[in-house]
């Protein structure tokens, strides 16, 4: 036996046991199959819908007859994502708009909120999908850690800008998607760009950690108003989210091989986004987040309400809308 055949051999035993105790298969709900007109005549943002969990989410709405504006960084990719769902949705779809949208931009989100209350009389559901991990080191255009500014701030002030039009169209739906990682991160109150220390798994759960904040809050300003807000963790999805992951060139290929037998599929991941812009088991239902289709429990810190209101304060000052 070669060396390096020894070497690869070890390394992906290696892989595949520490990816059996990290990841062990997950509990998929099953595929939702909701009637064909389910959301005909309704509008629905998903953000990030040209891969992954977003454009699996797009592709199922289309199906079930929404009008699905895809706001996405790369339209080229959101071209070729557009084409592929509409080619497996059926004859009796909905209809895709492609829109630009960057979140590391706050000029891009506000031009993309202008567009939409210029072209679109109402909007039903918002899926905030998008999202950045584990990149290096980089700042937004306006200065922001990237994770943060991307998974969070981008978020938030689009979520903002489309309030009006959410609440003129309700009942209306918010949908934020975070992550399980969050269960490691903290609002570093005092660093919130990380310029003292950058750790880039740490940032990501103070990403994911501020969309259940900024959920919380939410639900609490729109109390009334007719908008629900709720967000979920898919759990593990193969997707494009980890391409700043490095992995050893030797584990690469058993490492996909683990992805595919202990990682949900797109389409799996899509079913908990699914559920709460579809389903009327959800209607009233705020300020929760949901897993599997499923109501889940959450950790104290997730749900500290001095905390969300300190973070919705200070994220507000970060985004220019309050001096």
């Amino acid at each position: 036996m070669s060396v390096a055949v020894l070497i690869t051999a070890v390394v992906g035993g290696g892989v595949l046991l520490l990816m059996r105790r990290l990841f062990p298969r997950q509990k998929v709900a099953k595929l939702l199959r909701y009637p064909v007109d389910t959301m005909r005549g309704k509008t629905v943002i998903v953000t990030g819908a040209n891969s992954g969990i977003g454009k699996a989410v797009a592709g199922e709405l289309l199906k079930v007859q929404a009008r699905v504006i895809m706001a996405c960084r790369d339209l080229r990719g959101a071209e070729e994502a557009a084409q592929e769902i509409k080619k497996q949705a059926g004859p009796e779809q909905g209809e895709v708009v492609i829109k630009h949208l960057d979140l590391a931009s706050l000029r891009s989100v506000r031009k993309f909120c202008d567009e939409i209350k210029d072209e679109e009389s109402k909007i039903d559901v918002l899926i905030n999908n998008a999202g950045i991990y584990h990149c290096p080191y980089t700042k937004t255009e306006d200065g922001f850690e990237m994770q943060f500014g991307v998974n969070h701030l981008g978020h938030f002030l689009l979520t903002h800008l489309l309030l009006d039009i959410l609440k003129t169209s309700a009942p209306s739906r918010i949908i934020v998607v975070s992550s399980k990682l969050y269960k490691y991160g903290q609002i570093n109150f005092d660093d919130l760009n990380s310029e003292n220390n950058y750790d880039k798994a740490f940032c990501y759960s103070q990403s994911k950690l501020a969309n259940l904040l900024f959920t919380l809050e939410l639900a609490r300003q729109l109390e009334g108003t007719g908008v629900t807000v709720n967000a979920l963790t898919p759990g593990i999805v193969r997707t494009r989210l980890g391409r700043h992951v490095q992995i050893p060139l030797l584990a690469k290929p058993l490492f996909h091989l683990a992805s595919l037998a202990f990682f949900k599929s797109p389409l799996e991941g899509a079913q908990t986004p699914l559920y709460l812009a579809c389903s009327t088991e959800v209607e009233g239902v705020s300020g929760k987040c949901f897993a599997n289709c499923k109501e889940e429990e959450l950790m104290s810190k997730a749900t500290d309400g001095q905390a969300a209101k300190k973070l919705w304060d200070i994220s507000m000052r970060m985004v220019g809308l309050a001096d």
